[in-house]
């Protein structure tokens, strides 16, 4: 006999409530100072020690975190039984990934054919205090590459675009700046130009000028940037302090940009950091609560403070360069860039009934409805034909899951977190029972993009 057998899919179309992991990554932010750590206290009931950073919280199938199905006994009574058969206790609680291996058709045909038995999106909350890594994430081709080769770094062999969808005022690097900012930059920063050589400095401080092919212009970016990111720790050192000192006396007289405001910040952060200089070179993006930013593959970035939702490829591959004591691959990243210039596109989101807003990157994987439900006020969530997941963010209510002629009601509260099989329509109301400090519910829903199914 089998450990599982197949038994009528109404019995699990239903919602899983999950518990999560959180990651304990150097730049979150600490204590019930981090959201990441605060719905992590809620999921988890344990205390918060105030000395830990709390960075982020995982919502998916990824080995290096992977979520855990808490109502087991209760949607898995048969399974639970089939274990019995075979002598074997029956756990309180499986991993999801376990799980959906056991119940692959709560995923839905198309997903299951072409993602496999898992999640193909990760969902995660980050809660960021100080800047994480210059960073890029690799194509397939690449990430298979690396992964073969070293698997202890780069721990799959999948890529990792991503989209973060801001929480609080929330700043990152992203991209290369515009050939006119980067001539700016250079006049502005003459102490680049001794890592960068003066012919090369002079060449960059003309392109802008310059009409020639866009390649030959991407070739010329691509070796700046290495010189600089390439530059032994000495001269980076030295090429840093000049540049801090020169803008702590020129602060005394004016008001620093932004980008020298962030430079002085960076230095404070990671000092005599190669990452600090690259700076310069990419856009300095101020979202707004509600504003998203996606990244594609081979594309240049840091998150450097403020908290997000963050949706992306189930993938864990970070090649790294600086702003960072982990392992630095300096010549991989600036091989893999795409070189693009110019300012990256920002989300705003587009509504799709009078309390949700969906935001959609050109990334098949993923794509994030985010609900805001006022006291009273009800919300229907359209089945999809794949699996989605949902974080209760504040608030709380009542959630009917409906599917074909069952449904199952549930309370839901700020911190639950719940796996959402294909074809389940959620049927919301917000019920906060007067609670003057919190008149509405605000949900947020990760699933495959809706293009994948059209």
């Amino acid at each position: 006999m089998t450990l599982v057998k197949q038994y009528g899919a109404m019995k699990t179309h239903r919602a899983l409530k999950l518990q999560c992991k959180v990651q304990n990554y150097d730049w979150g932010l600490k204590g019930n100072q981090s959201e990441v750590g605060r719905l992590y206290a809620i999921q988890s009931e344990a205390l918060l020690d105030e000395d830990t950073p709390y960075a982020e919280l995982w919502i998916g199938t990824h080995e290096s975190g992977p979520c855990s199905v808490l109502n087991f006994r209760d949607l898995d009574q048969d399974l639970c039984d089939d274990y019995a058969d075979e002598g074997l206790r029956c756990i309180d609680s499986m991993s999801l990934k376990e799980w959906l291996s056991k119940n692959p058709y709560v995923l839905g045909d198309k997903v299951l054919q072409r993602w496999g038995a898992e999640l193909p999106f990760l969902f995660k909350v980050l809660s960021v205090a100080k800047a994480l890594s210059i960073q890029a994430h690799p194509d397939k081709k690449l990430a298979k590459q690396l992964h073969q080769h070293q698997p202890n770094i780069y721990k799959d062999a999948n890529h990792k675009p991503e989209m973060a969808l801001a929480l609080s005022s929330f700043e990152a690097l992203c991209g290369f700046v515009s050939y006119q900012e980067l001539k700016q930059v250079l006049e502005d920063v003459p102490e680049l130009h001794s890592l960068l050589g003066e012919s090369v400095a002079k060449a960059l401080m003309n392109i802008a000028l310059c009409t020639f092919n866009k390649e030959v212009a991407k070739i010329l970016l691509r070796a700046s940037f290495t010189a600089i990111m390439s530059a032994t720790e000495d001269e980076v050192k030295v090429t840093l302090s000049r540049i801090i000192l020169r803008l702590l006396d020129e602060q005394q007289k004016r008001v620093l940009n932004k980008k020298e405001q962030l430079v002085l910040r960076l230095a404070e952060q990671y000092p005599g950091d190669v990452g600090v200089l690259s700076t310069f070179f990419l856009n300095y993006v101020c979202l707004l609560p509600g504003e998203a930013l996606y990244l594609d593959a081979n594309e240049p970035h840091a998150y450097i403070a403020g908290e997000c939702v963050e949706c992306m490829a189930t993938s864990d591959n970070v090649v790294r360069a600086g702003l960072t004591e982990k392992y630095r691959d300096t010549k991989t990243l600036c091989a893999m860039l795409s070189y693009n210039q110019g300012p990256p596109k920002v989300l705003s989101g587009v509504p799709i009934n009078p309390y949700t807003k969906r935001y959609s990157p050109p990334f098949e994987e993923f794509e994030v409805d985010a609900s805001i439900v006022p006291d009273g006020h009800s919300l229907s969530l359209l089945p999809s034909p794949g699996p989605s997941v949902l974080l209760v963010f504040k608030g709380k209510g009542n959630m009917n899951q409906v599917f074909g002629n069952t449904k199952f009601c549930t309370e839901i509260k700020r911190g639950d977190i719940f796996f959402i099989p294909a074809g389940i329509r959620l049927d919301i109301v917000c019920n906060t029972r007067g609670d003057e400090e919190m008149d509405f519910l605000h949900l947020y829903k990760a699933g495959v993009n809706s293009n994948v199914f059209t």
